[in-house]
């Protein structure tokens, strides 16, 4: 039960960050942060937090039947 709960979360996650994606609010920004332009600063943020998301997809997510492993003793 939990790991479906677990399961639902990080499928909204995903497509909450699908939403956030096109970042038309920064698009004529010129401020600057740590000295990039706040647009690039907001998609290796992006970034960052998609890579973790796709862990986390992964670790929990990952549906169990595409890891049987295959008898090496049928190829012999």
């Amino acid at each position: 039960m939990k790991n479906s709960r677990i399961r639902w979360i990080l499928y909204l996650a995903l497509i909450a960050m699908y939403l956030l994606h096109k970042d038309f609010w920064f698009w004529r920004n010129p401020a600057l942060v740590i000295g990039l332009p706040v647009g690039l600063v907001y998609h290796i943020a992006f970034c960052v937090a998609m890579a973790v998301l796709m862990a986390m997809l992964v670790k929990y997510a990952w549906p169990s039947q595409l890891e049987i492993e295959k008898d090496d003793s049928v190829d012999k």
